[in-house]
């Protein structure tokens, strides 16, 4: 593999999670990043409050999206190798915390405006 192209990305992570899993991993994703600039739009700007408090749960979705990829993967620590294990793992726990950062927000604005 000479060359890192979008194309062998696509590939690579289709063979790891299959095919419909990592599509409906990509739709969720969609979903949420729309749901958050609606909000964004609706509201005007990001309120400070509730984003800390979703911050404050980035920790736990960082956890559980590398929890989820060992679960998915049947691996784990032990089969940790080389720098580039750790690298990929920290940006897994990295999208993960934003992730849920920006899905609690999403879900406390919608919540807090049909209360």
């Amino acid at each position: 593999m000479k060359d890192l192209t979008f194309d062998t990305l696509l590939a690579v992570f289709e063979e790891v999670f299959g095919v419909g899993l990592f599509w409906a991993l990509v739709a969720v994703a969609a979903v949420i990043t729309l749901a958050f600039l609606w909000v964004v739009l609706r509201d005007r700007h990001v309120k400070a409050v509730p984003f800390l408090r979703a911050e404050l749960l980035a920790p736990i979705g960082a956890v559980a999206s590398i929890w989820f990829v060992f679960a998915i993967t049947s691996s784990g620590m032990k089969d940790m190798g080389g720098p580039i294990d750790l690298i990929v793992l920290l940006s897994i726990g990295v999208a993960g915390g934003v992730g849920s950062t920006i899905l609690v927000y999403v879900m406390q604005s919608l919540i807090a405006k049909s209360s």
